[in-house]
């Protein structure tokens, strides 16, 4: 353990937004009484979260300058024979990396959550709520055991319930946060079968003790089947993945979560939440080097994800559901790459994305509030003259997703690319062709929504909508010119469209082919030679960029921003035409693929009459019917049975002892032949 690194410097990163939580949530509320007004709340929680990000950088200078590292426990909370429960850090380059994203990008929503909340009645509330989120994300990543990592894992669902729903008043809202804490249930339920086959197989919930345990939980096999034991542990704890990190089939929930306010949508589907399932992958990739078959299924599901969501961004309307859709995308990216056994490759577009897609959420935002709370895309247009520094922002944003050589996004997303093609496991050519194809999907879709937001005719003042538009915090406008956000809205944009541009250049070296993961990422470069292959290629970031504008991504990604060009902008009337034209198609789209109404007619209905049918069955009719009333009713008979015999006369009772000799001798007799 580093000396430059000390237990009270750490609790202090997640205990500040604790303690901001706490104030805003207890004096600034109704609860409390509201002792404490907006401007303190605001500064509080801003307070805490930048103090946490101070303390995070500061720690990552540690890690990476002086390769301090921290692996404690701080509280055991119970000890159940040879099993310890308890609260401790693991601090390396993968921790100190998640916990300046995550205060960083948190620390920017705040200071934003100031001019679009600012009307709101639960102002105090929600920062409170964002706080809370933040100190949640933060335990989870500083986590050195299985039960913090749950603690963390389940506080975020938690919150994120509470963001989702914060206009509780809204059915849409209260729809939407409900549907995301039972979608993330069933991914928990097979996540903490996995932390249970850990517990029953390894006696251990901590990291390191688990991970030295590899090459006895391989050699195991389940009980009963001839499943290796790793190979279930690592599909389980994906499951947890898949709804935490909104996987297919379990990505149903994250669209919907749109009906949060914006702030939310940037914190939860960009730093924190949704990537929490591609961290604990890539912190368990030495139990997942174990198990192609697992790695297979990880690189399957990610692929899915990656071009299929892609495809339902195309047709979204909701300038934030666009956004949301291409997160989807991009987390199915980053699931790929897990697959392929490139963890730091995941890692790194984690971090990229994390900037660049808060960056288009918050941009989306200010459209919002610069237009009077229209949220559809097909009524803005031009609003580019209007609103100059949300439209910078936006474009930057954009040219990062669709990975514009130089531009962060195209680091991390080309080298997704490239280590699926290098990859040898059997999924990988299913998947080097979703990620490759995903390239033009995400192209169209991001520059469809730009071109028709910031170009092209002002179709503001069209929108048939306009005087009913009165958004959930109770602003109501007649439709009149868009106009630019105030300072507190337009600042976060700037900082985050910095690292949006560079970060990936700075940090590619390190991240992919340098020393800040080598003790926090195990891959077995024998069978997995992927990251080798990469680095062999790798000629410095100028270099990379340079060569990529010979190669398919690049051109790819220049064909989906003409095609939305000349549809949205010279050409209009093609995309109606090729919507008549691909009528069924869209259908399915526009119904996502039918998952709703799958789960909804089919898996609800057919829980809810497996529910009737063990009610009414099962407990009813056999455990009330015959177990319990048809047990009292047996005694009630055969008592009243018995009593009849109990008559008080002296002869009835000498017949039955002579009867009862009568039956003894016979029965002796009958032994003695």
């Amino acid at each position: 353990m580093s000396q430059t690194l000390n237990a009270s410097t750490l609790l202090a990163v997640p205990m500040a937004p604790l303690v901001g939580a706490i104030l805003a949530g207890v004096f600034g509320t109704q609860f409390g009484g509201n002792w404490i007004g907006r401007r303190l709340t605001h500064s509080l929680t801003i307070l805490g979260v930048l103090l946490a990000f101070i303390l995070s950088a500061m720690t990552l200078k540690s890690v990476v300058m002086d390769g301090a590292r921290f692996n404690e426990s701080l509280y055991t909370w119970m000890v159940v024979g040879g099993l310890k429960m308890e609260v401790g850090f693991l601090i390396d380059g993968l921790t100190a990396m998640m916990m300046c994203v995550v205060t960083f990008v948190s620390l920017m929503v705040h200071i934003y959550t100031i001019g679009y909340m600012e009307e709101d009645e639960g102002y105090n509330r929600f920062f409170a709520y964002i706080s809370l989120f933040t100190f949640s994300m933060l335990m989870l990543v500083m986590s050195n055991n299985m039960l913090q990592l749950f603690f963390g894992w389940e506080a975020v669902g938690l919150v994120s319930y509470l963001l989702i729903g914060f206009w509780f008043n809204k059915p849409s809202a209260i729809f939407a946060n409900m549907k995301a804490f039972l979608v993330n249930r069933v991914g928990d339920f097979g996540f903490i079968l996995g932390i249970g086959l850990i517990a029953a197989y390894a006696g251990t919930l901590d990291y390191a003790e688990v991970f030295a345990k590899g090459a006895e939980l391989t050699a195991l096999s389940l009980p009963g089947t001839s499943w290796m034991l790793v190979t279930v542990i690592c599909i389980c704890l994906f499951i947890g993945a898949m709804g935490k990190s909104a996987q297919f089939p379990l990505h149903v929930w994250l669209p919907d979560s749109m009906e949060g306010p914006t702030p939310i949508s940037a914190l939860i589907h960009a730093a924190t939440m949704v990537t929490a399932g591609i961290f604990m992958v890539a912190r368990m990739s030495p139990l997942f080097e174990l198990s192609e078959t697992a790695l297979n299924f990880v690189m399957v599901i990610g692929a899915i994800t990656a071009l299929f969501m892609g495809f339902l961004g195309i047709i979204q309307n909701d300038i934030k559901r666009v956004v949301a859709y291409s997160t989807l995308s991009q987390l199915g990216y980053m699931t790929v790459a897990l697959g392929a056994s490139a963890y730091s490759v995941a890692v790194f577009h984690l971090m990229t994305h994390a900037f660049f897609k808060a960056l288009l959420f918050l941009a989306a935002g200010s459209v919002i509030m610069g237009l009077h709370h229209n949220q559809d895309i097909r009524w803005m247009g031009g609003v580019r003259k209007y609103m100059p520094i949300t439209w910078i922002t936006s474009l930057l944003g954009s040219l990062a997703l669709i990975g514009t050589p130089l531009f962060s996004g195209f680091y991390s997303k080309d080298s997704i690319i490239e280590a699926v093609h290098e990859s040898h496991l059997a999924g990988a050519g299913f998947a080097h062709f979703a990620v490759l194809a995903g390239v033009f999907v995400t192209a169209f879709y991001s520059f469809r929504m730009y071109f028709l937001v910031f170009h092209g005719k002002e179709r503001y003042d069209q929108n048939p909508d306009a005087h009913h538009d009165a958004h959930h915090d109770g602003h109501g406008h007649d439709a009149h010119k868009p106009h630019e956000s105030p300072w507190v809205v337009t600042v976060p944009l700037i900082l985050l469209a910095i690292p949006s541009v560079v970060i990936g250049f700075m940090t590619i070296n390190p991240m992919l082919f340098g020393d800040l993961f080598k003790d926090a990422i195990i891959v077995d470069a024998v069978k997995h030679p992927v990251m080798q292959e990469l680095k062999s290629a790798f000629h410095g970031p100028v270099a990379m960029a340079l060569h990529a504008l010979s190669t398919a991504p690049f051109w790819l990604a220049l064909a989906g921003v003409v095609t939305a060009w000349y549809m949205y902008l010279i050409n209009p009337a093609v995309p109606a035409a090729i919507g008549r034209a691909l009528r069924p198609l869209v259908l399915i789209l526009e119904n996502k693929y039918f998952m709703d109404w799958i789960n909804e007619n089919i898996l609800a209905r057919g829980a809810r009459a497996l529910g009737n049918g063990l009610w009414k069955v099962g407990d009813r009719t056999v455990i009330d019917g015959f177990f319990v009333d048809g047990s009292w009713k047996l005694v009630g008979k055969v008592s009243a049975w018995s009593r009849k015999l109990q008559t008080g006369y002296l002869y009835h009772y000498a017949l039955v002892m002579i009867l009862g000799i009568f039956v003894l001798m016979t029965y002796f007799v009958w032994l003695n032949k």
